[in-house]
């Protein structure tokens, strides 16, 4: 009772903020089946004064305020939402995606004392000076420069006080609220919020835990060290712990100062191709990846060399699941919706009792408008937001550790886009998709790998042959792949 009591005060001071930014639009989703609802609804829009200059914006724009005055465990849930089109529609996804965690720094003189229990040790002691102004600051923790003892310059990230507490109470909150939605929204049940809202709070248990973030950017580091043209900073295990990571500091030029990088001499078209590059090689290749990929987490090197930080948020995915991403992104790129369908069924995504071909014919709908543009225009954020909002009509459940690589995926295309207005996402992840697909056919298959390898070597070898035997070559080879059983390869 006394719990109950409790959530129904969150839930009611939730709601008046809402109320004065005129965001609780998200009610009219049960009003018909619960008319209470909407007497509700129209009762607190009546008595609670609307936030001046919110008249003339979108829902979303509404609820972005909304969530930014709630706080940060808000901030951060609309940012998750971000990822759910099929959930809350492709105009608030994009309303949602442009949140904002940025906060005013704390100022020093009230994080000096947690920030030396944190390092086990005085100030001096471990850095030769500190910058008392921080250089960036966000609703979890805040940066400042400083150089150690050693005399190495590096980035000193420190959590804000109190705040693991703060994040527990809303997110305690959040587990109680989603319960109520699954229990009185029949639509979103299929949505799993209660499993969303876990996936959340694992993430943001992650976030609070700094020394979690140095071993994910060492882990990182290993994984993409033969990657020419990326590096991962270094963590200072000296100076980190569970409230404060050290690293090195970069010098280099934010990604988003494209005026910056064209002084410098920089390619924005090859920096644009290394980004999607480098993230669908974490994601397929490794199943781990950068999972905040805005502009401001990259910088440029004067040797054009990129650079990443903040790894407080990163994906990880099983062989299973990237087996799976990869081959649907394959069958996409070929158009083959059959074999998109086929692997949305082996995968378990989509229930047995559901019609395959009905469900081919529903991804070619959404696949063809978008394969119809010039290829400039081709979004691979589309695909993904269309194929997510056309799986409620097959029952597919929601998969929540796609969610953090969907959203990623989106980001990565942006960031590419932003650099070079031509940047395709398709041809880009061709070459990586295709190494990945081969890789598996020679695991699963060394016998059709062999002969996959020996119809490269006639072809290769009819090109420098007079016409005769190339045509003659050419129809040696034809016979023999339709004498071969093929399992799905990259043309």
């Amino acid at each position: 009772m006394v719990k109950a009591l409790k959530y129904s005060w969150r839930l009611i001071r939730v709601a008046l903020i809402l109320a004065r930014f005129r965001a609780l639009f998200f009610l009219d989703l049960v009003k018909d089946k619960k008319p209470a609802i909407g007497t509700l609804k129209t009762f607190l829009y009546l008595f609670t004064p609307r936030k001046a200059g919110t008249r003339k914006l979108s829902d979303g724009q509404r609820l972005v305020m909304a969530l930014t005055r709630l706080g940060p465990a808000y901030i951060k849930l609309g940012q998750t939402l971000a990822t759910r089109p099929d959930m809350i529609g492709d105009e608030m996804a994009g309303d949602l995606s442009s949140l904002q965690d940025r906060l005013p720094a704390i100022a020093f003189k009230n994080i000096k004392t947690p920030l030396e229990n944190a390092l086990g040790g005085a100030l001096e002691d471990f850095y030769q000076w500190f910058e008392e102004d921080a250089v960036a600051a966000a609703s979890i923790a805040q940066v400042h420069k400083a150089k150690t003892t050693e005399g190495v310059m590096v980035a000193v990230k420190i959590l804000r006080p109190g705040i693991r507490v703060a994040m527990a109470r809303d997110i305690e909150a959040f587990h109680y609220f989603a319960k109520l939605i699954q229990k009185h929204v029949p639509q979103a049940r299929r949505l799993q919020p209660r499993r969303v809202v876990a996936l959340m709070e694992r993430t943001i248990r992650e976030e609070l835990n700094l020394a979690l973030e140095g071993k994910a950017a060492d882990e990182l580091r290993h994984n993409m060290q033969d990657q020419q043209g990326y590096r991962v900073p270094s963590i200072d295990w000296l100076r980190t712990g569970p409230d404060v990571l050290t690293l090195e500091w970069i010098d280099g030029i934010p990604l988003r100062n494209h005026q910056a990088l064209e002084a410098a001499g920089h390619n924005r078209k090859s920096l644009s191709e290394r980004v999607i590059t480098v993230f669908l090689t974490q994601a397929i290749r490794d199943g781990f990846f950068h999972g905040d990929l805005h502009q401001g987490n990259y910088f440029v090197e004067p040797d054009g060399t990129l650079v990443p930080i903040d790894f407080g948020i990163m994906g990880r995915l099983n062989e299973e699941t990237r087996e799976y991403l990869a081959k649907i992104l394959w069958g996409f790129q070929q158009q083959d919706y059959y074999k998109v369908a086929d692997i949305h069924f082996e995968a378990g995504y989509v229930p047995r009792d559901q019609d395959r071909d009905a469900f081919a014919e529903a991804l070619r709908k959404i696949s063809e408008p978008i394969f119809q543009k010039a290829i400039e225009d081709i979004s691979f954020g589309d695909l993904m937001r269309n194929l997510m909002a056309t799986t409620e009509r097959f029952q597919m459940q929601t998969q929540p550790q796609l969610l953090i690589l969907q959203r990623t995926m989106v980001m990565a295309e942006g960031i590419a886009l932003h650099l070079d207005r031509q940047a395709n996402m398709w041809e880009l992840s061709r070459p990586t998709l295709k190494a990945w697909v081969m890789t598996q056919l020679k695991k699963d298959n060394p016998l059709f790998w062999f002969i996959q390898m020996l119809f490269d070597l006639l072809t290769n070898l009819a090109q420098m042959m007079p016409d005769f035997v190339q045509k003659l070559l050419a129809h040696l080879i034809d016979f023999l792949k339709k004498m071969v059983p093929s399992p799905t390869a990259p043309a």
